[in-house]
């Protein structure tokens, strides 16, 4: 049996599931039957945002850290000391801090994450340039025809990309390998943290039979109680139904279920996927209904995803405003604009006129906009004759971006976002960007 050491990184081919490495006595040995044929990974980071915050600060490194919006926020991300009291992502920070009253709570950096991010993607693309990534700690990895490269087969090398990412970059992740992109995914969450974990095309029908049908990537809550209704709580259950009845039933979805029960997965990792969509969003420290304060706030939101639409070079065609209502009640509003765009200033004038139709007076405690529909830079804000301003808009937002890159992003701030700090200072609009 195949197996590798995943601390000197020695490989061999005889092996025993259970046996210590022979060159450093390490007990972190991992075999498995196909081993040595196996190539699809998905690689993701543990608790990364919480792992970052401890890396710069060591002195929490043995204590509960929570990555989060503050009272009012939710939790972003939580290290695995936290996670022992039972937070989990997306938990609303006064129900965390009950589970975990001596947690350190971190305001999140997500510039600093993005940055840390993309020096583990960096790592990844040194052993494969098929790296897909799926957000900024995690991605897939086809290591397809790797071996002659690295002098070894692709688990051994993911071996030691995860002992570079440690030494390098300082935080750990683990690895799913199998033969398909929704098997790696899967087996990337079995062994967290510092996993590694395989599933082999021989085991996997039987490996998925007693899961329930909410593992399939793409069955959330509702779909997961539809097929429950239906009769089918497991994915055993679910292949022994015939595709075209689920097709029939479930549409499109339903070839894809009947496929994935029997472990198929015939999709490739794409290195140059689309982004589906550019986002920023703040939660409230205490409730917002004032017309001008949300606006203030959403200017500084549609400013962050402005730059991270130039970034990406790229021009959004649909706006999407987000409310939460101070009763956790989520709104969404959207607009297709007449040319896609990259400008704040377009940004913020079309999320401003959604907000106009729903602040009537009701408290929020969440406020976002997003952006989708992408196009290349250059198709982007085309001149307009309907809006003779828009010309002008550019100049002014070149001219700003230029100021920013050589001085820092406060070093020139209009005049609109000023509303933004006057209600911060009184403590009604206290956000912290995601």
């Amino acid at each position: 049996m195949p197996a590798i050491c995943r601390d000197c990184e020695a490989h061999w081919q005889d092996a025993q599931a259970s046996a210590a490495c022979a060159a450093c006595g390490s007990s972190r040995v991992l075999a498995h039957p196909e081993l040595d044929r196996l190539s699809i990974a998905h690689v993701d980071c543990d608790a990364f945002y919480a792992a970052v915050e401890k890396r710069d600060r060591p002195e929490l490194r043995a204590l509960p850290v929570i990555v989060g919006g503050g009272r009012r926020g939710v939790v972003m991300a939580s290290c695995y000391v936290a996670r022992k009291s039972g937070l989990r992502s997306a938990m609303p920070m006064f129900k965390a801090l009950k589970l975990c009253p001596e947690a350190t709570v971190i305001r999140p950096e997500m510039e600093k994450y993005r940055a840390v991010g993309a020096e583990v993607r960096a790592l990844m693309r040194d052993v494969t340039p098929l790296v897909e990534p799926l957000s900024v700690d995690e991605a897939f990895l086809d290591l397809s025809g790797t071996e002659v490269l690295h002098g070894g087969w692709p688990a051994w090398t993911l071996a030691r990309l995860m002992r570079r990412i440690e030494d390098a970059v300082g935080v750990t992740a683990s690895v799913g390998l199998s033969y398909n992109k929704s098997l790696a995914k899967i087996a990337s969450d079995l062994e967290k943290p510092r996993g590694f974990a395989v599933i082999g095309r021989a085991e996997a029908v039987a490996f998925l039979a007693p899961k329930p049908v909410a593992l399939i990537w793409g069955v959330g809550p509702a779909l997961a109680k539809r097929l429950e209704g239906d009769g089918i709580a497991t994915i055993g259950e679910l292949r022994m139904r015939d595709e075209a009845e689920l097709v029939a039933r479930y549409g499109a979805m339903g070839q894809r279920l009947a496929r994935f029960a029997r472990g198929e997965d015939t999709r490739a990792v794409e290195p140059h996927a689309a982004a589906k969509s550019i986002s920023a969003e703040t939660t409230f420290e205490d409730d917002l209904a004032d017309l001008d304060a949300l606006a203030g706030i959403l200017w500084g939101l549609a400013e962050k995803v402005a730059r991270r639409l130039k970034d990406a070079e790229l021009g959004a065609g649909t706006v999407t405003l987000k409310l939460k209502t101070a009763g956790f009640r989520t709104i969404t509003r959207s607009r297709t604009l007449t040319a896609p765009t990259r400008l704040a200033e377009v940004l913020y004038r079309t999320g401003h006129t959604l907000l106009e139709g729903e602040a009537d007076g009701r408290a929020f405690r969440l406020i976002g906009i997003g952006t989708a529909n992408f196009v290349d830079a250059a198709s982007a804000d085309p001149p307009d004759l309907a809006e003779p301003d828009k010309e002008r808009w550019e100049r002014i937002e070149t001219a700003v971006d230029s100021v920013r890159s050589r001085f820092g992003g406060q070093a020139i701030v209009k005049g609109r976002a000023w509303r933004k700090r006057a209600t911060s200072a009184t403590g009604k609009a206290r956000g912290a960007p995601s």
